[in-house]
């Protein structure tokens, strides 16, 4: 499973951008491949251009990726995270960034990291005065909301593309239903139709065979046995109309929820 496969990416980037917008923290999401899946917001030039544009600062980059999750310091000494993105208990994915300092920069320290990762210190210091600062708080705060926010957003895109083709199954089987109803309709009102026919002619044999004397005793027998049942059957066929009328009423209540869907 992908978090492309059933997510629109632009959700997940507007999030990013407005959380990155409001906290001045870095975010970038990456697939479970380590493939980047949004463009990265509020990355600064000490990370992109200085850190990671070094051969060195990239590999100590790819590692904390790779390896570090919740809230800790990059090699380069700021604050980072790694916010892990969970649908059904499987792992598609995670948020990471920060680039943010807990504190005021001692800038001698930073000058050595740059003199290790071969990169010129005057210009690393002054890259590294345009990256934000906040409290480790604030930072660990801001990162665990993120990932509630991003992971609500995901199980929610998840659900309902897992059970869009569910819902399109049971509209078509309601619709099958409404048909099915429509001819059940049809054909109890044609066995009424014959059940009336089958009593105006059970009358019709009884007048004739009380004309007819002790020689129509018998048929009179026959024509009462059938005038009977017309009569139940009529009533067993109001009984399936009253039944269908209420499955009817049921079919359309859940007809009428799917088209406001």
């Amino acid at each position: 499973m992908e978090l492309k496969d059933f997510m629109d990416l632009k959700k997940l980037q507007e999030i990013q951008d407005r959380f990155s917008d409001a906290t001045g923290l870095a975010a970038i999401a990456v697939g479970i491949h380590g493939e980047y899946l949004t463009e990265g917001s509020n990355f600064t030039d000490f990370c992109m251009k200085y850190t990671r544009g070094s051969e060195e600062g990239n590999r100590r980059c790819v590692k904390c990726d790779n390896e570090c999750t919740g809230t800790y310091f990059c090699h380069a000494g700021l604050m980072d995270f790694s916010v892990d993105i969970v649908v059904n208990g499987e792992k598609i994915g995670a948020i990471i960034g920060g680039q943010v300092l807990p504190s005021h920069p001692d800038e001698d320290a930073f000058r050595k990291t740059a003199e290790e990762l071969n990169i010129d210190p005057e210009q690393y210091v002054k890259a590294l005065r345009k990256v934000p600062v906040s409290t480790e708080k604030k930072i660990r705060a801001a990162a665990e909301l993120l990932g509630i926010i991003v992971n609500q957003l995901v199980n929610l895109e998840y659900f309902k593309s897992n059970n869009s083709g569910r819902l399109d199954s049971v509209q078509n089987q309601i619709t099958e239903a409404t048909a099915l109803i429509d001819t059940i309709n049809k054909n109890t009102s044609q066995l009424k139709s014959i059940a009336t026919k089958q009593n105006i002619l059970s009358l019709n044999a009884s007048i004739e065979a009380a004309r007819s004397g002790e020689a129509g005793v018998g048929f009179a027998v026959v024509a009462k046995s059938m005038q009977d049942l017309s009569s139940q059957s009529a009533a067993i066929y109001g009984d399936i109309e009253k039944s269908v009328a209420e499955i009817t009423k049921t079919i359309n209540i859940l007809s009428s929820a799917f088209e406001a869907n």
